[in-house]
């Protein structure tokens, strides 16, 4: 019973804890048994997948150098010296140089954007199927994310592919003056998104390339300065259009005009003919830009020509001048007078005294 108790009773010595099994030299050996087999297992997988790896990635790496390079070249030969147009003289004129490397530097930029985009996107998604990653999920997510964006961003992408076009069609660039409907004035900044105005009276104005409908650029090819010149009906034609003639070819021989006319000044002849007025139309091609200096120069030089031959100038419907003025019908009339009136106190106090009546 003793013995019972004193095993059943606490013990007076404390219970030491067990010490961590230390691997003996036949655990790692079968663990890198294991690890070795496993190795020599998976190596050729990892191996290939690691070789298809790295072909994608030096392929596209090439693609995208090749590429590049080829609309570096391609915009290199866009930017040299355009043809003539229609086959005048005028072409070398109308060759901007600053302007078309402009141009041609906002194409190269967004070609290649969309280039690089393109390749390595096509290059990133070829690795991950290379790693077995299923595609189908991640390609439909980001379909429906396309989606959703394309509903909530529509005008966004408008502006954008506007501008892509307005860009690659040179519509349109800095330093023109454009009428865009919405708003007109010259173009001081191309975006792909907006489009910067300096009005006349110099606001900005910031016009959305979706939003416009139709371009009237200024300030491509030549502009045309016409000038209508209304003269009397009784003038000699012919002496008006050698004045006209004489006009036109004295300032076609002046600096800075004969810089600004890109054509002989032409007399037209008669644009209409009224009862008392002829409308003679005189017309020329001048600089872009430039049509206004040259008409109201025109306008100038026709006045004192025609004031020096003697011709008149008129506008519209003209009252006869050589016609005296008439007698005026209220000038024998006598203004009223009180004394008019018979009854009038005037008209009384002045009534002659009636003589006494001397009869008896």
């Amino acid at each position: 019973m003793s013995a019972v108790l004193s095993a059943d009773g606490p013990s007076s010595t404390p219970v030491e804890s067990p010490s961590p099994a230390v691997p003996s030299l036949k655990d790692a050996q079968e663990h890198a048994t294991n690890a070795a087999s496993w190795v020599e297992q998976n190596w050729s997988t990892w191996l290939a997948i690691g070789l298809r790896v790295l072909l994608i990635l030096v392929i596209a790496a090439a693609l995208r150098v090749v590429v590049r390079r080829s609309i570096t070249k391609l915009i290199d030969r866009m930017g040299r010296t355009g043809q003539t147009v229609d086959g005048s003289g005028l072409g070398g004129l109308l060759v901007n140089a600053e302007r078309r490397r402009q141009r041609s530097q906002a194409i190269g930029s967004v070609l290649r954007s969309v280039a690089s985009f393109l390749i390595l996107g096509t290059a990133a998604l070829m690795i991950l199927g290379t790693f077995q990653i299923n595609l189908a999920p991640l390609l439909a997510s980001a379909g429906v994310a396309g989606v959703a964006i394309g509903f909530g961003a529509r005008n966004l992408v408008t502006d954008f592919l506007s501008g892509v076009f307005m860009i690659l069609e040179d519509q349109y660039g800095v330093g023109d003056t454009v009428d865009a409907g919405v708003a007109s004035g010259e173009v001081i900044e191309v975006g792909l998104r907006v489009t910067k105005l300096r009005g006349a009276d110099g606001e900005i104005w910031y016009v959305r390339n979706g939003e416009v409908k139709r371009i009237g650029n200024l300030s491509q090819g030549w502009a045309t300065a016409n000038v209508d010149v209304t003269v009397r009906s009784d003038e000699d034609l012919d002496r008006v259009r050698e004045v006209l003639g004489d006009v036109a070819a004295k300032m076609g021989k002046e600096e800075p005009w004969n810089e600004l006319l890109w054509s002989p000044v032409e007399v037209l002849g008669l644009d209409s003919v009224l009862l008392d007025s002829m409308v003679v139309r005189v017309s020329a091609k001048t600089m872009p830009g430039k049509s206004l200096t040259v008409e109201r120069e025109l306008r100038w030089r026709i006045k004192r020509a025609f004031d020096e031959a003697g011709i008149r100038i008129v506008g519209g419907a003209t009252a006869p001048v050589d016609a005296a003025p008439g007698p005026d019908p209220a000038a024998a009339v006598a203004p009223p007078s009180a004394y008019a009136s018979s009854v009038s106190p005037q008209s009384i106090a002045a009534s002659p005294i009636t003589p006494p009546n001397t009869t008896k």
